[in-house]
């Protein structure tokens, strides 16, 4: 088995093959390009996302953006996300449709072993985070692996999302916690 397949499969894996470090340096190649488009340049900045990502339909990915490969990232419908996102997808990233993003926000699929042994060895692994429909992230947001962030729950600012978050909630803090339902009463709710 290939060190990828091992990495697509949740196994550990050597992330300094040949293979996996071609696949980064052609992402990092696309990535760069991408982020020094003049900013209104849409037409350009849209045929390099759809040509790295698996997006389904309209999407807007402020600059700069960063992640590991591209190839992993699935964007639904309507997505938004402002300045400096950054996904390190090593496994797969499913982002549903109606989702924004505030600025800084990280995602983060990779983890290192707990034995020393095998971390001195470069070896590492993978676990799959999913973002449902009508998520709203809030700013400085990092989400760690594994995570699921259920449909229409919000991640206030400032958040580390360290286990899943319910559907229709609100969430907050460092580790990230519910404070409430989100209901009927919040629809002309602002902050």
């Amino acid at each position: 088995m290939s060190e990828k397949q091992k990495m697509l499969d949740g196994h550990l894996y050597q992330p300094y093959s040949e293979e996996l470090y071609k696949d980064r340096e052609y992402c990092k190649g696309m990535l760069f390009e991408y982020n020094h488009l003049h900013p209104l340049d849409k037409e350009h900045r849209d045929f390099i996302l759809k040509k790295l990502l698996k997006c389904q339909g309209e999407l807007c990915i402020e600059q700069p953006f960063y992640c590991s490969y591209g190839y992993n990232i699935h964007i639904g419908v309507n997505f938004y996300s402002d300045i400096n996102l950054t996904i390190l997808d090593k496994a797969v990233v499913h982002i549903g449709d109606n989702v924004i993003l505030g600025p800084n926000v990280n995602i983060y699929t990779s983890q290192h072993p707990f034995h020393e042994i095998e971390r001195m060895r470069g070896l590492e692994y993978a676990k799959p985070v999913i973002i449902y429909d009508n998520v709203w992230i809030g700013g400085n947001v990092t989400i760690l692996p594994g995570v699921k962030i259920n449909q229409g729950a919000i991640i206030g600012a400032g958040s580390v999302v360290t286990e899943d978050i319910p559907p229709y909630v609100i969430a907050v803090g460092n580790p990230c916690r519910v404070i409430r339902s989100i209901t009927q009463a919040d629809v002309h709710k602002k902050w």
